[in-house]
């Protein structure tokens, strides 16, 4: 029976109020640079008509799944780090859970969706225009939602049907799987099956995609005779390699290998770095090493200074 009068405490990190001070402020950087790049990617990506692409196109939705994962957790957790109760209700850290579920996923099989996008491109250029016209680029989009959606409501409904009755605590600073499959008094033994065998499949399965459309593009690239060429194409893919090495390293330490339970205070730190460091560093990391969106951004900044 599911017990939505049930409130839970999320302990979030131990410390006193010099501690929680400066954790406060750790974290309100991290998301105000999370927020400000994001969006700034998202309007630049819009308003630029050279940017008009597939790559550009996937690139605003990562944005944008960045800028919501983010912000699932970031407010919630700043207001927690000076206050006495901490409380989260059942229906809110469900409803913060599935969210969660559901951005992570997405932002996984995306990133597998831009792989695949600059494997016809530089693979394929002839067949490029066709294969990734505008209709196939939302149908990836859309498949990429469905897939969180779907693990989402999976890893949602077998965790909250879990009984809680030993202790209301979470160990964390958010509603994560993990914590809460080590607070349930029931039989987890589903949940954690679910958990590595469902979250397992989807890094497998797209790191296999990933891995394979970049073999395809160095043996490409290996073959390239113009040098010019080469820069710019390891310019753009070194960008999404770093992007996907970041994401898929802290997903499998925290969901896809058995001593994920058991980790809890290391998983703490993890967790701040895939749910605040990788959504900031994204749009640094593909602006920064990203010859188009540094023209775009300056183009957009004359326009600005011209008004």
């Amino acid at each position: 029976i599911v017990n939505f009068t049930l409130n839970f405490v999320l302990e979030g990190f131990e410390g006193g109020l010099e501690t929680q001070a400066l954790l406060f402020a750790v974290f309100l950087a991290l998301y105000m640079v999370t927020v400000l790049g994001n969006l700034l990617m998202i309007i630049v990506i819009t308003l630029d008509a050279r940017l008009h692409s597939p790559m550009y196109f996937f690139l605003k939705n990562l944005s944008f799944v960045d800028l919501c994962y983010s912000s699932v957790i970031a407010p919630k957790a700043l207001a927690n780090f000076f206050s006495s109760s901490k409380v989260i209700t059942f229906a809110g850290c469900a409803m913060q859970f599935s969210f969660l579920s559901l951005l992570g996923t997405t932002e996984a099989f995306l990133l597998g969706v831009m792989a695949y996008d600059r494997f016809m491109a530089i693979c394929n250029p002839l067949r490029y225009p066709i294969t990734m016209c505008q209709s196939a680029c939302t149908r990836l989009v859309l498949g990429a939602y469905c897939g969180g959606c779907f693990n989402s409501v999976v890893q949602t409904r077998f965790t909250f049907h879990l009984p809680f009755c030993s202790s209301n605590r979470i160990n964390h600073f958010f509603c994560d799987v993990v914590p809460l499959l080590k607070l349930s008094c029931g039989n987890t033994a589903i949940n954690e099956l679910l958990l590595f065998g469902i979250c397992g499949l989807i890094i497998v399965s797209v790191t296999f995609v990933i891995l394979i459309s970049y073999g395809y593009i160095i043996a490409t690239i290996l073959r390239m005779g113009s040098g010019a060429g080469r820069s710019k194409i390891f310019s753009t893919c070194g960008s999404h390699m770093t992007a996907v090495t970041l994401f898929f390293g802290t997903a499998f330490f925290m969901y896809a290998q058995p001593r994920a339970i058991e980790s809890m205070e290391q998983g703490k730190v993890v967790s701040v770095f895939y749910t605040l460091v990788i959504p900031m560093l994204n749009p640094l990391i593909y602006s920064v090493r990203n010859k188009d969106v540094k023209e775009a951004l300056r183009r957009l900044g004359q326009k600005h200074t011209a008004t």
